[in-house]
């Protein structure tokens, strides 16, 4: 019997990585899971079928805010209720603040900042009393490199989200956390750090490795579930220790 049976998750982002890792333990500890991918119809397949079939995949578009109450509803819809919501969705740009423009701001905000403004308030609305909020932010929201100065604002912003979230929704006992991960082995980071720079964020990482995306979906499975009760408006950074 899983800790979480009964229980109904829409986790944003989760066809991959480590939405899709997420997907897999929320599914393993007993929830169905409904989550959304943007475009690789294939790929959320098969975290479908790696679910068991506990998983529901939704295309859909975080930054089109059109499309929220009813993504909100179809996650109710298995259980009647929807208990935990997880933004993991983003996108990711390395650019020079002298390259960025006015159209690359304006995209990688409205899917980073406004979407998970907007799905956190609907949340909000819609989870009942002891429901868990969690989204996911990064740790270059405290170990910033060049080139990420949009993608490490968008995500600091979503921790202030939290904080406040945490305050607000406190009195109904519904928790609000972030995960901050390091470096862990997935497409995106691969695919945004050249080798030399991974070898030194594994140098100074006490553990001495990159992280799985199964490991950073652990932590948000302890805040979805129960023993996750008492915490809330905190930053869980699972990094292996890349930052002590």
């Amino acid at each position: 019997m899983g800790v979480l049976d009964g229980k109904a998750a829409l986790v944003t982002g989760g066809s991959r990585g480590i939405g899709a890792a997420i997907v897999r333990r929320l599914a393993a500890d007993g929830a169905v899971v409904t989550f959304t991918y943007s475009s690789n119809a294939s790929a959320a397949d098969e975290v479908v079928e790696q679910s068991g079939g506990k998983a529901i995949a939704v295309r859909a578009d975080q930054a089109d805010l059109s499309g929220i109450d009813g993504l909100f509803d179809q996650a109710a819809a298995p259980t009647g209720t929807l208990d935990i919501f997880v933004c993991n969705a983003a996108r990711s740009m390395v650019k020079p603040i002298d390259d960025v423009t006015a159209a690359d701001y304006d995209e990688l905000f409205a899917t980073n900042v406004k979407g998970p403004y907007f799905a956190i308030q609907r949340a909000g609305r819609v989870l009942p009393d002891g429901g868990r909020i969690i989204a996911l932010s990064t740790l270059n929201t405290v170990v910033p490199g060049a080139g990420i100065s949009l993608y490490a604002a968008s995500k600091a912003a979503v921790e202030q989200f939290v904080k406040v979230a945490a305050r607000e929704y406190g009195p109904r006992a519904i928790t609000v956390n972030t995960v901050s991960p390091g470096a862990t082995n997935t497409d995106m980071f691969h695919g945004h750090n050249p080798p030399e720079a991974e070898a030194m964020l594994v140098g100074i990482t006490a553990l001495g490795r990159m992280g799985e995306p199964a490991e950073v979906a652990d932590v948000v499975a302890f805040l979805a579930g129960p023993d996750g009760r008492w915490m809330t408006g905190q930053n869980l950074r699972a990094s292996g220790g890349l930052l002590v």
